[in-house]
């Protein structure tokens, strides 16, 4: 799939919002990108998680992990089209960290998915998890870069569209200068 498709489906699925959002980053932004929404359909989550795995058919990879929440379905679909074991690191007491009963072994090579990078945040917070418990994160990659390729995890990492949305500090942003009242949607939002 090419990235104008894959925002076609976004669109058609009402993944693509446009307003004033609050980022899981802090940041605001006049676009959110709400990839549970395209990925509700598994149609979706099997042509993007294809398209991801292509990538790494000749990688060696042992296993595929995600951050939760956002990185669950398209990792999952990463992991069955790779037919490779999947897990997912999770926040304790605002830590990332393996739960579950998931363990990793020393040097076991590891590949991360996300859904939407922005700053890279809960990317690297996945990685350092993993590597905190000696796995080897060989790459990351995601549906959709919001950093147009600015974001740095640590590891090498590809996406299948690369935006160049504007983020702002909320200090900096003109729709909160200009009145607009922010949302926070998506997967930490308290509402």
């Amino acid at each position: 799939m090419k990235p104008d498709q894959i925002l076609e489906e976004f669109k058609k699925s009402g993944a693509l919002l446009k307003g004033h959002f609050i980022l899981s980053s802090g940041l605001h932004s006049p676009n959110y990108l709400q990839c549970a929404l395209s990925l509700q359909y598994p149609a979706n989550a099997a042509k993007f998680g294809s398209v991801i795995a292509e990538y790494f058919t000749d990688s060696n990879i042992e296993t595929v992990a995600s951050p939760a929440i956002g990185g669950l379905v398209i990792g999952y679909a990463v992991a069955q089209t790779l037919n490779l074991r999947f897990i997912w690191t999770e926040r304790q007491d605002g830590i990332m960290t393996l739960r579950r009963g998931f363990t990793v072994k020393e040097g076991e090579r590891i590949l991360v998915v996300e859904d939407v990078i922005t700053t890279g945040g809960s990317t690297r917070e996945c990685i350092s998890a993993l590597e905190d418990n000696y796995a080897t994160v060989i790459a990351a990659a995601s549906i959709i870069d919001r950093s147009n390729g600015m974001a740095d995890v640590g590891v090498p990492r590809i996406s299948l569209v690369s935006l160049d949305v504007p983020a702002y500090e909320p200090k900096n942003c003109p729709m909160c200068q200009s009145g607009d009242e922010a949302v926070k949607p998506g997967s930490r939002s308290t509402g």
